[in-house]
């Protein structure tokens, strides 16, 4: 990680409504714009490979399920798309049959005009095509394949000792039991097809076009996502469900899926805040993308997966008392369908722009439904969990570097949360007009595809007028923790007050970063609407600390009863800041 030893300022050019913008004095040294900040020049090899001249479009994975054993038999169809010309082989994620008997065997896999060669080992199917392909050339392969999934698709009972099956793709799972490209840049359309004991309700992404009980004795049902998604969001639950349409989100039904034995439980728990939450980031971001979105009570994840259209939470998430915790979650897994689910990441380095945005939002929806207390006491919970965490990682930053280790890609606290935060104090800086435009700019933009960090930059911005390179510089690509030591003094001779600040934390992080402090005069005679008595509304003055300390002088017409350092919780730091 490259050093800066001079953090450039955010300078306000064009500001938004309610921006914060920094107070100017002559003697606290010109708080002026800025030049570009410093990006990580060089990247690590990537260990996580794409496909960049194959363009997956569709998937359709005809599955068989069974009671007697935990083989799944599998025809996978996959529809591509060359964008170049003489391309030979096709790349696919599927782990191989391992010495524990778990793991995929390829039966053969065939095109066209064909069987196709293949090798499957090192976790990849390798296809050999037919011929070389044209540019812009679409084909179909089909694979055959049969195996018990270490993990992706798990098998076993859920609380209530029924067996089930319950997808859990996260981050990279997918290819334990799918060949797929297993990436999030390369987004596909998909089709499940699933043929299982006619005692199974199955659910999955998009829309239910066949459920056919046949006389054997298994049920067959066919699901359709015609909107592109990653592959880590495909979803396949199979149990014994109680199933409810609770609402509908401009034509898109809201449905309750838990187990059968928690009906009146799940259907009571999973009837808010779902719609409440579409509606506001549907107001507020942009249009949802999809054709429903199912709650589903699961026993493949502890807390909430967001697969589209289809999240799945875990089994103790029945309750019957619409606990807050679970409510939250939903609000978190429903911001997902905009964040993460329509626009993806490019790149697992920017996993940022699905997780922390997902809280972020999370609290957003929780400042309009319940209030603005309850948010900024949540970020406060935020920010004790952040410096909890910051000071065992100081170095950790948001923004990856393509990471071997692909159980590293989130870290908790480094990533919801400060990804969170950082969204946070962004808003501060650009003002709410700014932000929110910003946000719908690249939400329109990006909406059913890939956006890289860069590009949230970029639309950030467009919307604000601001440079942002050094904000999202030293939030992003660096690590640290902003700590502040000062205070305040009143000077009467000179009608001010004088404000000492510096920063405290390791100096191998400097931040710069407008800071809002609250001067809290006594009242002069009679308010407005004559109110006697009374304190007057505080007043907010922007300061910057240039660099390691700043000394910064601000008149006033009377003593202060106090001031207080980032009154309106903007900021994600400690300080130590009384008066002098």
């Amino acid at each position: 990680m490259k050093h800066i030893a001079s953090l450039l300022l955010i300078a306000p050019l064009v500001a938004g409504a309610g921006a914060i913008r920094p107070h100017t004095l002559p003697d606290a040294g010109s708080i002026a714009g800025a030049g570009p900040g410093t990006m990580p020049s060089a990247r690590a090899a990537d260990t996580y490979p794409k496909n960049p001249a194959i363009d997956a479009l569709n998937y359709a994975f005809d599955l068989t399920l069974s009671d007697e054993t935990d083989v799944i038999s599998g025809e996978a169809t996959i529809d591509l798309r060359f964008l170049e010309a003489g391309v030979e082989e096709v790349r696919l994620d599927l782990i191989e049959q391992n010495p524990d008997g778990t793991g995929m065997r390829v039966h053969g896999v065939a095109g066209a005009e064909g069987p196709l060669d293949f090798t499957h080992g090192d976790d990849a199917l390798v296809v050999s095509l037919a011929r070389p392909t044209e540019a812009g050339e679409r084909r179909r392969i089909t694979v055959e394949y049969e195996g018990v999934p270490a993990t992706g698709l798990i098998i076993g009972p859920n609380k209530h000792g029924d067996r089930t099956f319950f997808s859990d793709n996260w981050p990279n799972k997918a290819r334990n039991w799918l060949p797929t490209i297993d990436h999030p840049y390369d987004k596909a359309t998909n089709e499940l097809i699933v043929t299982a004991p006619a005692h199974y309700q199955v659910i999955s992404n998009g829309l239910l076009i066949e459920e056919t009980d046949l006389l054997d004795g298994t049920r067959r049902s066919h699901w359709k996502q015609s909107v592109p998604i990653a592959t880590w969001l495909y979803a396949l639950g199979a149990a014994r469900f109680a199933v409810q349409t609770v609402d509908y989100y401009n034509g898109a039904p809201i449905q309750t899926w838990v187990y059968a034995q928690d009906r009146d439980a799940g259907f009571h728990d999973f009837a808010v805040p779902t719609k409440q939450a579409m509606e506001f980031y549907g107001d507020m971001v942009g249009p949802y993308s999809y054709e429903k979105l199912a709650n589903v009570q699961s026993n493949s994840v502890g807390g909430g997966m967001e697969a589209a259209t289809a999240i799945f939470y875990g089994d103790a998430s029945v309750t019957g008392e619409r606990d807050v915790r679970w409510r939250n979650v939903i609000i978190h897994e429903v911001a997902h369908q905009w964040f993460g689910n329509a626009v993806t990441e490019y790149d697992w380095d920017d996993v940022w722009l699905s997780e922390g945005f997902a809280t972020y939002f999370t609290l957003l929806f929780i400042e309009h439904q319940y209030g603005r207390d309850e948010f900024i006491e949540r970020l406060k919970v935020s920010r004790d969990r952040i410096r909890d965490f910051m000071a065992e990682n100081p170095d950790y930053r948001i923004v990856h570097d393509n990471l071997a280790d692909m159980s590293r890609v989130t870290s908790g606290p480094g990533t919801y949360q400060k990804g969170s935060w950082v969204l946070h104090m962004l808003r501060g800086v650009v003002g709410e007009d700014a932000f929110w435009a910003g946000i719908q700019a690249y939400y329109r933009e990006f909406q059913d595809g890939n956006a890289t960090t860069a590009d949230f930059r970029r639309s950030m911005e467009e919307a604000s007028g601001l440079d942002l390179r050094a904000f999202f510089d030293q939030w992003l690509y660096r690590g640290g923790w902003l700590e502040y030591e000062g205070g305040w003094s009143y000077d009467a001779a000179a009608g001010a007050i004088h404000i000492d600040i510096r920063q405290a934390q390791d100096e191998r992080h400097t931040f710069r970063m407008p800071v809002e402090v609250a001067i809290h005069l006594p009242a002069d005679g009679p308010l407005e609407g004559g109110v006697h008595g009374a304190t007057r509304p505080p007043r907010i003055e922007v300061i910057e600390v240039d660099g390691r300390q700043g000394r910064f002088a601000i008149p006033v017409p009377a003593e202060p009863l106090d001031v207080v350092f980032d009154p309106n919780t903007w900021l994600l730091m400690d300080a130590d800041f009384e008066r002098r």
